[in-house]
């Protein structure tokens, strides 16, 4: 059975986040356009959604789009913007009803007005939603985050990790301190955070699969927790068998 912990947020469970990676690379391997890979991914997070809660986890952050994202060509990042933009309108009424509240992290200033106005509506909508906190990083880079908080430390009375959170947390959310994350999840085979959630990460367990994020399954989630609540995690600490001995 898999045990979960809980966060000072409100919603019981393990903080996962997950960079979604290799759409392109699936669509391509088989002849289509890397759209088509970004709609298939949309398949597989709702698959992670409707699972996450029964596997304990209680907020799950998804890494959409990069500020570095922007890079790529507007021929694959407009269709994506409208891909999220849909999702975002469309899960409104799923989410209400299952206790999932979605909320987005990262820049809004640079996005499409449409796509700004939908990320309002599906958060003022599943506000009251406390079995699992969605979270969707879009135009977000941790580097950025951390240097626009830095930037505002002289406003602080007091230094510490949890006020340099609260600021964290007004540069790029709605103000509410994002729990750590317990397991970080990439797809695809790659292997490195690529500026995503790096405060958050400090102490996150990595899991790292070939599978590419469009053929993820809930099988794969559940395998994921699984090797993670078999790891012993110390913060810096002895290991419980040294101790013990």
């Amino acid at each position: 059975m898999l045990q979960s912990t809980s966060h000072s947020n409100g919603f019981p469970g393990w903080h996962v986040a997950i960079i979604m990676d290799g759409n392109g690379r699936w669509a391509l391997s088989r002849g289509l356009p890397r759209s088509a890979g970004h709609r298939a991914g949309v398949d597989a997070v709702r698959r992670v959604v409707e699972a996450a809660p029964g596997l304990g986890i209680g907020t799950l952050t998804l890494f959409a789009f990069s500020s570095a994202n922007w890079k790529r060509s507007p021929g694959e990042v407009r269709p994506l913007f409208a891909l999220i933009e849909h999702y975002l309108r469309e899960v409104q009424a799923p989410c209400l009803e299952n206790g999932v509240r979605l909320s987005v992290i990262g820049r809004r200033d640079r996005l499409p007005v449409g796509l700004r106005a939908a990320m309002q509506s599906a958060e003022a909508a599943t506000a009251a939603g406390r079995r699992l906190h969605l979270r969707l990083a879009v135009d977000y880079s941790s580097r950025e985050a951390i240097l626009r908080a830095a930037c505002r430390m002289y406003t602080v009375t007091e230094i510490s990790q949890t006020s340099f959170a609260r600021l964290l947390a007004g540069v790029c959310t709605d103000g509410e301190p994002s729990p750590d994350v317990d397991l970080l999840i990439r797809t695809v085979g790659e292997r490195r955070l690529s500026d995503f959630l790096m405060w958050e990460c400090a102490y996150a367990e990595l899991f790292f699969t070939r599978t590419p994020w469009p053929e993820f399954s809930a099988a794969d989630l559940r395998a994921a927790m699984q090797d993670f609540l078999a790891r012993e995690r110390t913060y810096g600490a002895e290991p419980h068998a040294a101790v013990a001995s």
